[in-house]
């Protein structure tokens, strides 16, 4: 079920939130977890009721796996052993059904042979709960959580707002709240906030996101005749659909979490405004890089192993988060220019160099803007192509009206013509207003989650939320996915 579709915002979320809070005023408390529990299973399964019983099996194990942790006295295995063991099974899982083809396919490449692809449908979900259940898994190891109720442990991993894709949660830091007696009835504060959060999620969504997905299709679909103008602007568009899209996706999550009294992490913070590529991940998919941080770069050894382990600590992190996003080569080498990157700005930092703020910026977002196109590209080529584009490789196309005014400094020789220099991604000189209405949001404006922090009501937060929330309304007439369903 889609956040932007209005069989959820219609009918799916007024009852459950109605039902909720109905069972918790009657003291019905337990019967109230039970009821989300089951709506938000109804809500993951209402893409494919076929994987409910796998998202049950693996909730099922972990929690196991988490009780027999929480034993202080293990006398059949270790506490490391079964760690090592949990973390096998969720990481075999998450293999199985996301990188079994991609691991056949290169065999196939490498030695000739032709062993048939499975074409396993990708369970929705299964990168964010597995990665959640692993965090999980380690908190309880190193005795920073426990969970005893098995129903509180369904809500941990299915509570419907963060199920999908994200944030990622901890326990930690999610469930307490959910034992808190002041999450148990209705707070109009909250309530609030969460709809002016979820419908400015849900503007960026169908009014900014889906709008970039048309040329940024485009041009990724027709990457061979992309000349310089073309190639920018599919590059342009995709790396601002990738933003609106997800932030929009979790701001959404935020805001319905909120109404139900249940604060989320913040997952961005205007990752485009960033001076740094260590910035950046410390703005964009905030969640996903502390999990990286705390359960992957910090075990490896962090920068607690001399200098040049920490470039390798770095560099196998983010070809970890690559390949978690992904089973592509594409997505393995956007991992690798990200470590790299970071690798890179540490030396640079460590050699006191320093950039003025404007030339930080250019940078990061150029870098950034670079690596998404290899995020996006169904194929190696399709990036190449992209990327040969943007170097003026393909050619160079002005518009014809310059033609003119241009035709006296003998441009032709250089290969530089005057024509339809926009088809390829099926633009026109709308898309050049959409794109700097892009950069004027992302860098000149405050973000949602400074916006809900400074929330107070009054008319214009009120005419805000209204308008981002009857335009969205009116553009969904055609439903589109979030692009992180795939991941």
């Amino acid at each position: 079920m889609l956040y932007n579709s209005y069989v959820f915002i219609l009918a799916f979320l007024p009852v459950t939130f109605a039902v909720y809070f109905g069972l918790n005023r009657a003291g019905k408390l337990e019967t109230a977890k039970a009821f989300l529990v089951l709506s938000s299973l109804f809500f993951y399964g209402y893409w494919n009721v076929v994987y409910v019983p796998l998202i049950l099996t693996s909730i099922l194990v972990n929690y196991w796996i988490g009780h027999r942790l929480a034993k202080a006295d293990q006398r059949w295995m270790s506490r490391r052993t079964m760690l090592i063991g949990g973390i096998v099974f969720n990481v075999g899982l998450l293999g199985y059904y996301k990188y079994t083809d991609f691991f056949i396919a290169n065999l196939n490449w490498l030695f000739g042979t032709n062993i048939p692809l499975l074409h396993l449908l990708l369970p929705l979900a299964i990168s964010f709960f597995t990665f959640q259940q692993i965090a999980y898994l380690v908190d309880i190891y190193r005795r920073e959580t426990n969970e005893s109720s098995f129903l509180n442990y369904l809500v941990f991993i299915t509570f419907f707002p963060q199920l999908i894709a994200g944030p990622i949660v901890h326990h930690k830091e999610m469930m307490p709240q959910f034992g808190s007696a002041d999450t148990k009835f209705l707070n109009y504060r909250n309530i609030a906030i969460g709809i002016f959060v979820f419908s400015i999620g849900l503007f960026k969504k169908v009014a900014l996101a889906d709008t970039f997905a048309q040329w940024a299709n485009a041009g990724f679909s027709n990457t061979e005749n992309l000349a310089l103008i073309e190639a920018w602007v599919a590059s342009l568009s995709y790396t601002f659909q990738l933003y609106f899209d997800f932030s929009g996706y979790a701001d959404m999550a935020i805001g319905i979490g909120l109404m139900f009294n249940i604060r989320l992490p913040i997952n961005f913070n205007s990752p485009y405004k960033a001076l740094n590529i260590q910035d950046f991940w410390r703005r964009w998919h905030m969640t996903l890089s502390r999990f990286l941080r705390d359960y992957v770069y910090i075990p490896l050894g962090g920068n607690r192993k001399g200098p040049s382990r920490v470039y390798v600590n770095l560099m196998l992190t983010f070809l970890i988060g690559g390949i978690w996003h992904g089973a592509g080569w594409t997505f393995v080498f956007w991992g690798f220019l990200h470590g790299a990157a970071l690798a890179i700005h540490r030396a640079w930092a460590q050699f006191g160099f320093k950039l003025g703020r404007f030339w930080a910026w250019l940078i990061t977002f150029n870098f950034v803007n670079i690596a998404w196109v290899f995020f996006r590209a169904e194929h190696w080529q399709d990036a190449v192509n992209i990327l040969r584009g943007m170097l003026g490789l393909n050619g160079v196309v002005l518009p014809t009206a310059l033609g003119g005014v241009l035709s006296g400094l003998g441009l032709e020789k250089w290969g530089i013509q005057f024509g339809d220099y926009i088809s390829g991604v099926q633009g026109s000189i709308a898309t050049f207003c959409w794109i700097a209405l892009g950069f004027a949001l992302v860098l000149l404006c405050k973000n949602s989650m400074e916006k809900m922090e400074s929330f107070e009501p009054n008319k214009y937060r009120l005419a805000l939320a209204a308008n981002s929330f009857v335009i969205s309304l009116f553009g969904m007439y055609q439903v589109t996915e979030f692009l992180y369903f795939n991941f």
